[in-house]
């Protein structure tokens, strides 16, 4: 019978951790009689349980050990350090190797009692074990990434570590590879589709292959942010590239040059993912970026992009409209594709001719006409939209506005009776008018064509199953763009932990968006000359929010942080 903590007297970190008020007693007797039972480790008991909060735990086993805290999100993932630990005992005793200096290996641990995990890997690597505290939450998180990228490598890759049969990989229809080429071995073969894979299980949008002089990195970005997955041997930068390459049907004996290109993965009979592919020449070799193409993103529907009701409300209305232009701006990887799609899906009706010209076509939509357009045969934005005007068109996308004579052409069929939708590269709606003047459009011609500008970001979403409150004092809150009327209400500010279902705190993105309709007041801003603060402060009398207040609100809801919204607006 065990003999129970209250019973005796507590020591090490169980006394500490009461004595600091982060677990009651009876709960440390629970604890320990449980964890010893498992096997198991008494800080994870207490952390996976919800017992006690892990940054505390980790504090406190730091002043009661002397050993060093260290925070993992300031941590890089150096490969071949985790590499120097058998994966199988960073599997079983759940500790992070961090750096190696000479014999010295300083190793993450979330319980510094755990002397046997010292012990088995001192006796494996030969080195000697350094102790760092980390919390319990985000160590798991990072073992289990650590692993993931050993296993993805390449250090002793084999024909039977990967199960891919069936995948068929092209890069159009007349695509055949030449299997004699020594680019095409097995194991990069299996590599580069294994990262493909992995992206898209994940959810990723871009995937980043990186050549540097001593180093080749693998990242994929994960609701807006980069993470390595991979750093394969160096020596190997050419052939992953080359076999990239080949897949996307881009010249690759020509490295001088940026490429573009696409490959088709076909996961089943019923789904197929695209990659948009454009490659840049480095200081060490050919940079690749994969932007990830997935058509059911067009199909999720307006009510889960993340507009507020008189957004949503305004978009639809005019959409409504026969003719008029509406024009979606923000920064690369915003959301603006999916955004237009989203209103092209809803357009989509048999008695609507839908053209769109894009560069590439990201969404395939059927019902819709899709045209890519190619600069090298003639066929610009320009062209298609000449050619879309002859073909008795009721709705227009241009994929974006980039020079005059695409700019005119748009204008003057919002202007003729047709709805036209398209994108532009600016940071707000005020700016998106006079950015328009600047390219020399009249300022009378957009006046009487623009009906709606929707600026967007996107920001990550908080996990709903471990967010928590954070405690900010009022003059903070008042400081980030807060009203006094707010905080009389009882505002609660969320912000991440980090949980086995999110990454870091985070699950999924979500959009921020200011809707502006231009008003007859707007109309005339933008005729006599006015500058893009003049237009912001109308539609600030207006009720329209600019991007920060939109954010905001998405705070007060619980959806996102107040970090979140610093990151991705201006405060």
């Amino acid at each position: 019978m065990a003999v129970s903590a209250t019973n005796k007297a507590l020591t090490g970190l169980p006394r500490r951790l009461v004595q600091d008020g982060i677990v009651a007693e009876d709960a440390i007797d629970d604890a320990l009689t449980a964890a010893s039972e498992s096997d198991g480790s008494l800080v994870a008991h207490l952390v996976d349980k919800g017992l006690a909060d892990p940054q505390a735990v980790a504090v406190a086993a730091s002043h009661e050990f002397g050993v060093p805290l260290f925070d993992l999100n300031a941590y890089e993932m150096d490969v071949d350090v985790i590499k120097s630990v058998d994966s199988k005992l960073i599997q079983k005793h759940r500790v992070l190797p961090l750096v190696l200096r000479g014999k010295r290996l300083f190793l993450g641990v979330s319980d510094p009692t755990n002397l046997q995990a010292m012990d088995d890997i001192k006796f494996q690597s030969g080195y000697r074990i350094d102790p760092v505290i980390v919390e319990q939450k985000k160590l798991e998180d990072y073992v289990a990434r650590a692993l993931e990228a050993v296993d993805t490598s390449m250090q002793d890759l084999a024909d039977d570590d990967f199960d891919l049969e069936g995948l068929e990989v092209s890069g159009g229809d007349e695509f055949e590879e030449d299997k004699d080429s020594d680019i095409d071995d097995a194991p990069v073969v299996k590599f580069v589709n294994k990262v493909l894979l992995d992206a898209i299980k994940k959810g990723c949008s871009d995937i980043h292959f990186e050549p540097y002089e001593k180093t080749y990195r693998v990242r994929t970005r994960l609701d807006g942010v980069l993470r390595t997955v991979a750093q394969p041997p160096v020596q190997l930068a050419y052939k992953v590239c080359a076999r990239v390459k080949v897949m996307a049907r881009l010249d690759i004996a020509e490295r001088r040059v940026p490429q573009d290109g696409r490959i088709k993965m076909k996961l089943s009979k019923s789904r197929a993912i695209d990659f948009r592919v454009n490659t840049c020449p480095t200081l060490f070799g050919e940079k690749i970026v994969l932007r990830i193409l997935d058509p059911s993103s067009a199909k999720l529907g307006i009510d889960a992009l993340g507009y507020e009701e008189q957004q949503k409300k305004l978009y639809l209305d005019m959409l409504a409209q026969p003719y008029g232009m509406i024009l979606v701006t923000g920064p690369t990887g915003s959301g603006k594709t999916v955004s237009l799609y989203t209103g092209l899906n809803i357009l989509n009706t048999e008695e609507r001719n839908i053209s769109t010209a894009e560069d590439p076509a990201e969404i395939n939509l059927p019902g819709v006409n899709q045209v890519n357009v190619n600069p090298k045969v003639g066929l610009t934005f320009a062209s298609a939209l000449k050619a879309f005007l002859r073909q008795d068109p009721d709705v227009i996308m241009v994929g974006e506005i980039r020079d005059l004579e695409t700019g005119e052409i748009a204008i003057k069929a919002a202007q003729t009776g047709h709805l036209v939708l398209s994108t532009l590269h600016t940071n707000d709606a005020p700016t998106t008018l006079t950015r328009l003047v600047d390219m020399g459009i009249k300022p009378y011609a957009i006046a009487t064509s623009v009906k709606l500008i929707i600026a967007q970001r996107l920001a990550r979403k908080l996990c709903d199953k471990c967010k928590e409150v954070k405690d900010i004092p009022e003059a903070a809150l008042l400081a980030e763009g807060f009203k006094q009327e707010d905080l009389d209400a009882g505002l609660t500010i969320y912000g991440p932990v980090g949980c086995s279902s999110c990454d870091s705190g985070y699950k999924g993105r979500l959009g921020i968006f200011q809707v502006m309709s231009v008003s007859d007041e707007t109309a005339h801003i933008i005729m006599r000359g006015g500058n893009a603060q003049d237009i912001a402060e109308q539609a600030e009398k207006e009720g329209y929010w600019d991007l920060r207040r939109a954010g905001l609100e998405k705070v007060k809801q619980g959806l996102i942080g107040l970090e979140e919204v610093n990151r991705v607006t201006i405060g």
